[in-house]
């Protein structure tokens, strides 16, 4: 009898998870191409009539679902703030020690916060000229700030890199041997092939590591791609584990880009963040 009450209510349950499923899917399915909507309309953000398009799409994003409102108008909101305002400041690491960029708008130190450090392609297995660079950068961020820990992501990229060197085990190398970070400081991610991947592993590590605010550490036409996308997993970690690192400030390594590389790489954003939301890639080409 314990047997067939035990099968029974096994069945059971399974019957309310698959019924569970069921919703969550439709509900997905259902605010999939609001998502897909939304994420064109960013792209005009600026205007009125674009605000008043981007606002339609949360509306009908909310009338299905209350936590996928909460994932788009933190998407909506951040993307305003950063991506589609031109006089969002960028702080460039000038190149010496310290960062005192970031010590002037009063970052607060502490092992809550973490700099994370985004990659940069390998060439034949080493690192580049920007990848040191960044990495500088965040050498000066953590000297600043001492009590934060830094975060490197990126895995085995590049052409002739028949030793599978990864961006993020250079840069830790580079962190540690060159600029002379503790190593005890420096958590890495591996595995990343991408921006969206550098997002979903860090957060990982974010969470274990009980970080509750971060900055992003890249080169400065990919600062606002970066914390796009960062932005937008923290978004979904929320709904998912009731975790949400909020991203303050910013740190830049400079380079020569000019204005249409920088516009380039918040169009890939756009991209990015339907791969993120797992929308259908060829709605955002």
């Amino acid at each position: 009898m314990k047997r067939i009450l035990a099968a029974l209510l096994a069945a059971v349950l399974m019957l309310i998870g698959s019924t569970a499923l069921a919703e969550d899917c439709r509900v997905a399915e259902e605010n999939a191409a609001s998502f897909r909507a939304l994420l064109e309309d960013l792209r005009s953000v600026g205007n009125e009539e674009g605000r008043a398009a981007v606002q339609a799409d949360l509306d009908a994003i909310r009338a299905v679902s209350e936590a996928d409102y909460e994932i788009a108008r933190r998407i909506a909101d951040h993307w305003q703030a950063v991506c589609a305002n031109p006089d969002y400041p960028l702080c460039i690491h000038d190149g010496g020690q310290r960062a005192t960029a970031l010590e002037q708008i009063g970052l607060t130190d502490g092992d809550a916060h973490a700099f994370v450090v985004l990659g940069y392609e390998l060439v034949n297995g080493g690192m580049t000229e920007e990848l040191k660079g960044r990495c500088e950068a965040a050498a000066a961020a953590a000297r600043s700030f001492p009590g934060a820990i830094l975060v490197c992501s990126g895995g085995p990229t590049g052409e002739n890199n028949l030793d599978r060197h990864t961006e993020a085990g250079l840069m830790r190398d580079y962190l540690v041997n060159v600029c002379g970070i503790d190593a005890g400081r420096v958590f890495i991610d591996e595995r990343a092939m991408t921006t969206v991947e550098n997002a979903v592993n860090s957060l990982e590590i974010l969470r274990a590591q009980g970080v509750e605010t971060m900055t992003v550490i890249t080169s400065d036409y990919h600062q606002r791609r970066g914390q796009a996308i960062y932005n937008a997993m923290s978004a979904l970690y929320a709904r998912d584990y009731g975790y949400a690192p909020a991203i303050v400030g910013n740190y830049c390594y400079g380079t020569d880009a000019d204005e249409a590389v920088f516009q380039n790489d918040v169009l890939i954003a756009i991209r990015q963040l339907g791969q993120l939301l797992n929308l259908p890639r060829e709605k955002h080409n």
